[in-house]
């Protein structure tokens, strides 16, 4: 589809150089409700982009300046788009005229490193915002040190009532047990939000080469323990996972005296967007395990309600993996 530069498009005076913090774009990209507008995040200018939609073509309408380093964009109405600002820890409230030109009419403070958005919850007007567990803005003592803490929050405004303090008042925080959030996705009917943990892990570890007692002795790593021609490996540590009772290395080994936690593998939560207020579902039903190490994005499909996830799960346990000539594995 062809972008045709409007007003919005003329070319602007040459920027002072800048920081680019390459901040990951999670939610780039949103339809208004009607399908005329498509809203687009500039991360590196700071900047929502919105094209007007004509045919088979968009036609840039206007640059909104926004928070810095926006990564997500939802549109609750066709005149309100909300941006999150990843570096700036906030959300941009957009209103915007029928052409599509707009501004910001109010930001809201949250958490550290704001990453997804979506809405969700009675009449959709509840917005659910990804963000970790700490940073200026947080009301609350994060007990960082203390195990057993969550580590991800997801910030809930009331569109309808966002409060007067400056920051915006959020109707709640939720935590979760997790590492820091990222990808949002909402049931069909809007009663369920979706959030998803980026860095979930996979139940493995290391257990550092020091602590390995013998080498490549009996307990030691597994082999192989020369090259081919002969020549000695380094010491190196064991790789070690979780197999529902002990650390175990490849060989099925105990490591656990080397490994002095435990955590869960739960990867995606549900959280009840009509309750008052919102908060994680109780028991077994509030979350998924094993889905995936890196989760990057979700979408739920319309029909059936199922829950998709994007990740990485190279979950390799062996140093050595595929066929190989000399050890019957290689690197």
């Amino acid at each position: 589809m062809p972008v045709r530069p409007g007003a919005a498009g003329a070319a602007a005076a040459a920027a002072p150089s800048f920081t680019l913090f390459e901040s990951g774009q999670v939610r780039p990209l949103a339809l208004s409700p009607d399908h005329r507008h498509l809203f687009a995040v500039n991360t590196p200018d700071s900047r929502l982009e919105v094209f007007r939609i004509h045919k088979h073509e968009l036609i840039h309408t206007a640059s909104i300046p926004v928070g810095l380093e926006p990564v997500a964009v939802a549109a609750r109405t066709d005149h309100e788009v909300w941006v999150v600002n990843h570096l700036s820890d906030s959300v941009s409230v957009v209103a915007l005229d029928d052409d599509g030109a707009g501004h910001v009419a109010r930001t809201l403070l949250v958490g550290d490193e704001p990453r997804d958005i979506a809405f969700a919850g009675p009449g959709r007007r509840r917005g659910f915002i990804t963000t970790a567990h700490r940073g200026q803005n947080i009301p609350f003592d994060p007990q960082l040190t203390t195990p057993g803490v969550g580590r991800a929050d997801v910030w809930v405004f009331d569109a309808d009532h966002l409060g007067d303090g400056l920051g915006g008042n959020p109707l709640t925080i939720v935590t979760l047990f997790t590492d820091t959030p990222r990808a949002l996705a909402v049931s069909p009917d809007g009663r369920q939000v979706y959030a998803a943990g980026f860095h979930t892990g996979n139940q493995t570890t290391i257990v550092g080469e020091p602590s390995i007692p013998d080498g490549f002795g009996p307990d030691g790593v597994a082999g192989p323990a020369t090259n081919h021609e002969g020549q000695p490996a380094p010491d190196v540590g064991a790789i070690v996972q979780w197999n529902g009772a002990h650390w175990v290395d490849t060989l099925g080994r105990s490591r656990d005296e080397f490994v002095k936690f435990s955590l869960p593998d739960k990867d995606v939560f549900v959280i009840d967007a009509m309750a008052d207020p919102p908060h994680q579902v109780a028991g077994p039903a509030g979350f998924f395990q094993h889905v995936g190490t890196i989760l990057y994005s979700m979408a739920v499909n319309p029909v059936s309600g199922k829950v998709y996830v994007a990740n990485t799960d190279a979950n390799n346990a062996d140093r050595f993996e595929g066929p190989g000539l000399f050890a019957g594995h290689s690197l």
